[in-house]
């Protein structure tokens, strides 16, 4: 009698689980895959497949653009009301915060069942004590795009292989009238794609990460010449002058129309790029500023697209199987479609566009890799370098001021 009573609570529990997931649920899905973004149809595809697989869920996807979706998301994580279930954010410092406040769902348990799928590697960004918080699906590199046709035009067949002939290449542009790069000077972090690879190209990838986790100084002779580089840049003409009228979007359909020899961004522009410029175009990285210290190979990018669970989601379960399941699906979309290099295991016979290659190829060379420092570093953290590198485009603060003042600010 007592086996037979066991059994049949057993039997039980296990209807009231099935029947609780076959009701009707909703589950809410924050992103910034808005229209303009390149991964919204894999975002479109991914969710009407899960629905398809899963009958009675549905998911709610909210779609914010990028800077305000920053603001969004900390400011809902601060009060801690009207979480989504499911959430997009970019790793390290960026979601760290988010741990750290005790709203995130830790998916150890869950990760079990994937991870033969997803390398253990792809997830160090999104681990806090050992423990996983997030599912990673694409990992980014900063990537220098070139318009080869504008560059055949001043003598070159290829991007400039060093410093001084990049200078020497943009100087021949400017004499015939062509802009060497594109670039939003109103929105800080696309200023950060210039600043960072000029840094890690100047003091090399571990002095980079030492400086972020705060073990190094900010006030370093390399941090001052990667400014003086920037400004200088700026100041001989090498930039759109109407940057700072511009957003990311309008500067990348810019370099499309063919106005840039140059447009330096993250590798999630492969998609757009490749299939919409009607010029010859090249994927690489800037040279390198001091050889003494760095190599070109020293990357600024990582593991960092990711999808957490809220801690409050009252659908945790289901939340954490959709999380891990579209980001699945987002890896090997993204990977095919050319937008992005994936995180989960790719199929080794998918033919991908040329940049996405590229892309590859450098990920593969890379002698080392830092992720973008808004992600790595903490939000405040994040904020407080973001305005300096805004200050030091705008001229208002020396090379020296820049990293004495982060230095100051910053602790380091």
């Amino acid at each position: 009698m007592k086996k037979a009573l066991a059994l049949i609570l057993a039997a039980m529990m296990v209807l009231s689980v099935t029947a609780a997931f076959a009701e009707d649920v909703t589950l809410t899905l924050w992103s910034i895959a808005t229209e303009s973004d390149s991964s919204h149809q894999a975002f479109v595809d991914a969710i009407a497949k899960f629905e398809a697989d899963h009958p009675g869920v549905k998911i709610e996807h909210v779609a914010t653009e990028n800077e305000a979706y920053k603001t969004l998301i900390k400011s809902a994580m601060s009060s801690g009301e009207n979480l989504p279930d499911i959430f997009f954010t970019w790793g390290m410092g960026f979601l760290g915060e988010f741990v750290n406040a005790k709203r995130v769902y830790c998916v150890d348990a869950e990760y079990e069942a994937y991870k033969n799928e997803l390398p253990e590697p792809m997830t160090v960004n999104v681990r806090y004590d050992g423990k996983m918080f997030g599912v990673p699906y694409t990992m980014s590199l900063v990537t220098l795009y070139a318009n080869l046709d504008i560059l055949k035009e001043v003598g070159y067949d290829d991007i400039p292989a060093t410093y001084e002939d990049m200078m020497a290449c943009c100087d021949k542009l400017v004499a015939a009238g062509k802009i060497p790069f594109g670039v939003s000077g109103k929105e800080l972090w696309c200023l950060s794609e210039y600043v960072e690879p000029l840094t890690i190209k100047s003091i090399g990838g571990q002095k980079l990460k030492d400086i972020y986790n705060g073990v190094a100084s900010w006030n370093d002779p390399g941090v001052v010449k990667a400014i003086e580089a920037f400004q200088n840049m700026k100041a001989k003409g090498y930039f759109d002058p109407s940057a700072d009228a511009l957003g990311n979007d309008e500067v990348k359909n810019n370099f499309i129309a063919g106005k840039y020899a140059f447009y330096q961004n993250g590798s999630w522009n492969n998609k757009d790029i490749g299939e919409q410029a009607k010029f010859a175009v090249k994927a690489g990285t800037f040279p390198v500023l001091d050889p003494d210290n760095a190599s070109l190979y020293a990357m600024i990018g990582g593991p960092n697209n990711t999808l957490a669970v809220t801690e409050s989601s009252p659908n945790k379960e289901l939340a954490v199987q959709a999380a891990f399941e579209l980001a699945k699906f987002f890896s090997d979309a993204d990977y095919k479609s050319g937008a992005n290099l994936p995180c989960w295991a790719a199929d080794p016979e998918a033919k991908v566009n040329d940049l996405i290659q590229a892309a590859a190829d450098m990920a593969a060379k890379a002698e080392d890799m830092v992720l973008f420092g808004d992600n790595f570093l903490s939000a405040d953290a994040a904020n407080t370098y973001l305005d300096y590198i805004g200050l030091a485009w705008a001229g208002e603060i020396t090379p020296a001021e820049y990293a004495e003042g982060l230095a100051n600010d910053l602790g380091n």
